[in-house]
């Protein structure tokens, strides 16, 4: 397993977004040699030129076919690493201080590995799962599943024919808060991407002009009063439920008015908690101009929107105030904020499999603040859990790893995943 993580990290799948990189068809044919080896035919779909999805259906002899598919899914892609902001190269995968290290450590070719991994094992054994799984390593995700998830939604929803359940990236991380307890949390909900263009128009004049309609100052505005805004607290069932199990494991009252003070508790990790207790919008780019002594007739700003479930117009209402009446916007990219009820065999199964491999586990629902593939696969009315386990060390900033610099994973967790997920498949 740990071979295999090290060997997706060094295949560079880094998405730049609508800029050309060098996409997923290596890894998703490294992928296929691995399944091949143990007689797991797969098919791969490419959306547009090196832009490739891998599809395998799972179903040994000795599965409950009466059963559903299984879902489970990981994406091939990563986000850029600038090798000079590194303390190892990103691209390596080495191990270093019991961590492997590089470029989709933790996002996600670690739990990719943990598939291969597993799965490999039970068809060499001879082993089958409890149900039929259907396998999908996707392209794109980091820029919005349109040429990965997404697109196999919209063109070959035959592949997911029969599934009614899924599990991926976000969740079964642990988190510890006393030497009994480690909560791991399970995402069963994600917030809804807004990505906005704002635009601000104005006179053109010469720098040396005073000008009472400069773009720039229009859009300057705007971008401030999004940035500075302070979004209301919107705390859903999901979060509301993790909340009240830290609340209770650190033997503090929970009120809802005062979330922050609860969430002061969790360290690094109340980071990708809090931004998941409110919508929330952050200026990202910004271009105006061409010349210093110019005043240029229009500025545009790029920004990042999310909101919770149901949180949607009032996210929209809430922009439209804050950009007055001299800037517009167009909606760049949209995905919806889905979530699922945290109960059910699959929920009981997470739980039982934890608890096998750690004595002091508990599951709880969350919600995440990014977005994942859940969101196309959600269009076909599949539940969607995030749910690739890892045991942590108490005083590793995992939150830092997602996009960060010197993202790793450490060996251990890997190891620890891997048991959980071998149990997972038997019983889920």
């Amino acid at each position: 397993m740990v071979a295999i993580c090290q060997e997706l990290i060094r295949i560079d799948t880094t998405n730049f977004g609508p800029d050309p990189g060098p996409g997923e068809r290596r890894a998703a044919e490294r992928v296929a040699e691995l399944l091949d080896e143990v007689d797991i035919s797969v098919e791969l779909f490419e959306s547009a030129p090196k832009r490739t999805s891998l599809i395998a259906h799972w179903e040994p002899e000795g599965v409950d076919d009466t059963v559903s598919p299984l879902l489970v899914h990981g994406h091939l892609d990563v986000v850029p690493a600038d090798a000079a902001d590194w303390s190892a190269d990103p691209f390596a995968g080495d191990i270093i201080d019991d961590c492997v290290w590089g470029r989709g450590a933790v996002d996600m070719k670690d739990f990719d590995a943990m598939i291969l991994s597993v799965v490999r094992a039970r068809a060499r054994a001879g082993v089958a799962p409890r149900r039929p799984i259907r396998l999908i390593f996707t392209a794109d995700e980091e820029a919005g599943s349109g040429l990965g998830a997404q697109w196999l939604v919209d063109h070959h929803p035959e592949v997911l024919e029969g599934c009614t359940e899924a599990i991926g990236e976000v969740g079964g991380f642990s988190l510890t808060l006393r030497d009994d307890l480690r909560l791991y949390p399970i995402q069963t909900a994600e917030k809804g991407l807004l990505w906005l263009n704002l635009i601000a128009w104005g006179q053109t004049s010469h720098g040396s002009f005073r000008n009472d309609q400069n773009s720039i100052t229009a859009l300057a505005g705007a971008v401030a009063r999004i940035g500075d805004y302070q979004w209301p607290a919107k705390i859903t069932d999901a979060q509301r439920a993790f909340l009240h199990a830290v609340s209770e494991a650190l033997v503090i009252d929970f009120d809802p008015d005062q979330a922050d003070e609860t969430l002061d508790e969790l360290g690094n990790i109340s980071r990708m908690v809090r931004a998941s207790m409110s919508n929330t919008a952050n200026p990202t780019m910004l271009s105006a101009g061409y010349k210093h002594n110019v005043c240029p007739g229009s500025a545009t700003a790029a920004i990042d929107g999310r909101f919770v479930p149901g949180g949607r117009e009032e996210f929209l209402a809430t922009i439209k105030d804050l950009i007055g009446d001299r800037v517009t916007y167009d909606v760049a990219v949209e995905q919806p904020a889905v979530e699922t009820e945290f109960s059910g065999a699959l929920v009981e199964a997470m739980q039982s499999c934890l608890a096998a491999e750690d004595p002091y586990a508990k599951a709880v629902p969350y919600l995440m603040s990014g977005g994942t593939d859940a969101k196309a696969w959600h269009r076909l009315g599949i539940r969607c859990f995030g749910f690739s386990p890892l045991r942590l060390p108490p005083d590793l900033d995992f939150a830092s790893m997602f996009h960060g610099v010197d993202e790793r994973v450490p060996v251990a967790s890997l190891e620890f995943g891997a048991r959980v997920l071998d149990r997972f498949l038997a019983v889920a």
